[in-house]
């Protein structure tokens, strides 16, 4: 009898799963709203090496609130001008000070990766670090329960902090 009720659980939970699903907005498909945010000082290059990863779709309807076009960040055809819009909107809610100076973020590239996408930048000539702020507000005004998550890790030293829209700065220091 329990074998019998277990294999009708299992077989209904799905269904009921994918039922729920679909009686709700497609945003809900993802409940949580983040970005993770890592940079890491490259002590070999004197570099700053930050990497920005958002959720595809999120993204996408963001930058579609900004920018006229078409915008579609999986389409290879159209990674050059995406490139362009990403290392824009990117530039515009992320910025970094070091020892109390702006640091000038390089766009390295973009990829897709599974639901993702990742932004690549690099600051030049960051011989040390004794201070790092940062201004975090990307996917902000596309949902107010966004939230941001920074790792930050200099000489192996790793720090992390998470920001809860409206909270966009977050102060490191080693």
């Amino acid at each position: 009898m329990a074998t019998t009720l277990y294999k009708w659980i299992a077989c209904l939970l799905p269904v009921l799963f994918c039922q729920s699903f679909s009686n709700e907005k497609k945003e809900s498909l993802h409940p949580v709203f983040v970005s993770v945010t890592e940079i890491e000082h490259n002590a070999k290059e004197n570099t700053l090496e930050i990497s920005c990863k958002l959720f595809t779709d999120d993204f996408e309807k963001t930058l579609r609130k900004h920018y006229t076009g078409k915008i579609d960040l999986v389409d290879e055809k159209l990674k050059s001008a995406m490139g362009t819009v990403v290392n824009d909107y990117i530039q515009k809610h992320l910025r970094i000070n070091v020892d109390g100076k702006k640091a000038a973020l390089q766009f390295i590239g973009f990829e897709q990766q599974e639901e993702g996408v990742i932004g690549y930048f690099q600051v030049n000539n960051i011989e040390t670090v004794i201070k790092i702020n940062v201004f975090d507000d990307l996917l902000y005004d596309y949902n107010t329960q966004q939230m941001g998550i920074i790792h930050v890790t200099v000489n192996g030293n790793r720090k992390s902090t998470r920001l809860n829209n409206p909270d966009a700065a977050a102060n490191f220091e080693f």
